[in-house]
């Protein structure tokens, strides 16, 4: 009994670590052995240019947003359909997911109770131990995830045919018919998975492969979180927002259920963000071009690294940053650049952020408030299109960045500068889907560690809830055939309360930044 009370904490930890592990060995084991007569393997089929689209094109082919079977069979892979997708992603598979984040987020605000207001301590000595278990038990229940759930049948089926096409010929996969919207960084990434696939004991696992990189871009996103979090942190609040990341639900339907790519994506702004924060700029040019490169939504950060080149006023820091972001570039884009000409880059830049000409693509934002989810930005509102407005308030976000950033004139404001930036152009700007805002919840923690505000985690708390249920409703409806997310309560509560948060974080940084230039 004496041993038992002196080490109870080892013993639980030890145990949810048996037991996590166990139901993902056993998961995986079941999969592989129910799928060993059927076993996945990539398809060569090309895709049209319609199919590349990761929602359909025309949400009023079908009345409410619901897709007929006509265009379903032609916009989805053969054997794919919205209606056979739901298998293992969408037949009651919601239920669960609602219910263990809603148990995340009680159990979140109980641990925090305790660290902060009773003052719970953790033994320097069980860190290691403590950890190790969060991280480990947070890959299991990623990888428990991504087995038992199908992810969205479009996207997963679209990183597959890519996978196949890198890795039959990776450096013409730009001049092959079927060529991705995306830049060239994370096709590296696609190449990797279609040669590993082709192992006969991998391939019945290959849309968990799929979701692999971004599974393990959510363990190093929140190992990144913590070792940054000790350096200014007491341990137990960087104990606490390390766990954060890795059980938030947020970030857990997105690479594990859903499939997609943003939680690598978000690893490279977050990584770059810190490394600018520490002094690191050349180092954070380089990660900040691999953001550009993996998706266009990176050029939504670059300001950050602009505003903390400006406040040093050293003419050296701008010639190292520009020739770490050329370096980069070139490594990146040249290998696929001996089958193209010179612009080609450019054009693919051009003709994927022309892709979604929509006011908004099921994001929950200013304009799904408005009622112009998918309606297109050249429609006419209060005099200008709604592509103008968009523009217009891109410009003001930005402008407003920049202002915090001057009145800071502190390093630490640059993961405040990405947060207010993304969390601004998701809200205002046109052609935004619902997934863009998911770095918010990491950068709200960056900015916590900096700043040391508290309302700074309570932000994050709200992007990650804006986040989930945004990306929730989308990948649900989805599986059941739906196309735009309908106008609802829901959608205009959730717009409602991320237009709130960007004000709120507006006036609390405003506030900081106040206080930094009179200090």
């Amino acid at each position: 009994m004496p041993f038992i009370k002196k080490h109870f904490l080892k013993i639980i930890l030890l145990l949810v670590l048996l037991s996590a592990g166990t139901l993902c060995v056993y998961t995986t084991w079941e999969y592989g052995r129910n799928s060993a007569s059927t076993q996945t393997k990539i398809e060569s089929r090309h895709f049209t240019d319609n199919e590349r689209r990761h929602v359909f094109k025309a949400p009023d082919q079908a009345p409410r947003g619901q897709i007929s079977d006509t265009n379903r069979r032609q916009r989805m892979p053969a054997g794919q359909g919205m209606g056979q997708g739901n298998s293992r992603a969408g037949s009651g598979a919601d239920y669960p997911v609602l219910v263990s984040s809603l148990a995340f987020f009680a159990l979140f605000a109980a641990a925090y109770y305790h660290f902060v207001y009773r003052n719970t301590k953790i033994d320097p000595r069980q860190t290691g131990l403590i950890m190790l278990t969060l991280l480990l038990s947070g890959l299991f229940l990623r990888v428990f995830f991504s087995i038992t759930t199908q992810g969205h049948p479009f996207d997963i089926n679209l990183f597959k045919n890519w996978a196949a096409s890198a890795a039959n010929n990776l450096f013409n996969f730009y001049s092959g018919p079927a060529a991705s919207d995306y830049p060239p960084l994370y096709i590296y990434i696609l190449f990797l998975i279609g040669k590993i696939s082709s192992i006969p004991a991998v391939s019945p696992f290959l849309t968990s492969l799929i979701k692999l990189p971004s599974i393990l871009a959510d363990i190093a996103t929140s190992l990144v979180i913590y070792r940054l979090a000790k350096k200014y942190l007491t341990l137990e609040m960087s104990v606490l927002a390390s766990a954060f990341y890795i059980f938030n639900p947020a970030v857990i339907i997105n690479s594990a259920i859903w499939g997609q790519v943003d939680s690598f994506f978000a690893l490279l702004v977050v990584s770059a963000v810190t490394l600018l924060s520490e002094k690191k700029s050349s180092c954070a040019s380089s990660l900040f071009t691999a953001a550009v490169l993996m998706k266009p939504q990176g050029i939504i950060f670059l300001p950050v690294l602009f505003f903390e080149l400006i406040r040093r006023k050293n003419l050296k820091n701008f010639l190292k940053a520009g020739v770490s972001a050329l370096i980069t570039a070139v490594v990146i884009v040249l290998p696929f650049s001996l089958q193209q000409d010179a612009l080609w880059i450019f054009r693919l830049f051009s003709k994927t952020i022309a892709e979604y000409p929509y006011a908004s693509v099921n994001a929950f934002n200013f304009f799904s408030l408005i009622g112009k989810n998918y309606v297109p930005d050249t429609v006419n509102w209060l005099g200008l299109s709604l592509h103008h407005w968009g523009m217009i308030f891109i410009a003001a976000v930005t402008a407003f960045a920049w202002f915090i950033y001057i009145k800071g004139s502190s390093r630490a404001f640059a993961s405040a500068a990405a947060l207010l930036l993304i969390a601004g152009v998701f809200t205002f700007s046109t052609s935004m889907h619902e997934r863009y805002l998911f770095p918010a919840a990491a950068l709200a923690i960056l900015s916590f560690i900096y700043l040391g505000d508290k309302r700074l985690l309570l932000l994050s708390a709200g992007f990650s809830l804006t986040t989930y249920i945004n990306t929730h409703v989308v990948l649900f409806a989805t599986l059941k055939g739906v196309n735009a997310a309908q106008y609802s309560p829901l959608m205009v509560c959730t717009s409602l309360l991320n237009i709130f948060l960007f004000i709120y974080l507006a006036k609390v940084l405003a506030i900081h930044a106040g206080k930094r230039n009179t200090s």
